[in-house]
């Protein structure tokens, strides 16, 4: 009954739901999700924390980036969520819009001018 309740409490947020419905189109990184959802890199780092100990995503590095993804679940809740989500809130329109915004992201240019800003201020 514990890692149900821990699911279905992650999955009780609108921004984790919209990450997931992104995280289903391909890999993302932080910087990434947070331009798209229009939150910070620290609170999307805090929904991608509580997704990942619920078993609902996973990551890998790449370089620079930490790449976030839908792996493969390692429960039976988190699996049988994940795929009724891939049905769910595809007529939304803020996870069209979510999509959509997520198409024009470039990663290179968003992701390092992070990362020359912070060195420019140290």
């Amino acid at each position: 009954m514990k890692q149900l309740t821990r699911v279905l409490k992650v999955l009780a947020d609108k921004n984790r739901l919209r990450i997931l419905k992104l995280l289903e189109k391909r890999k993302f990184c932080v910087c990434e999700l947070a331009a798209v959802l229009g939150i910070t890199q620290p609170s999307t780092s805090r929904h991608l924390k509580k997704l990942k100990a619920a078993g609902l995503i996973d990551d890998e590095q790449e370089g620079f980036w930490t790449n976030y993804f839908i792996g493969s679940a390692k429960d039976s809740y988190s699996r049988f969520m994940l795929k009724h989500i891939r049905g769910w809130l595809n007529a939304d329109p803020l996870i069209k819009s979510d999509l959509e915004k997520s198409g024009k992201i470039n990663r290179k240019k968003l992701c390092c001018k992070a990362v020359r800003l912070i060195k420019e201020r140290d």
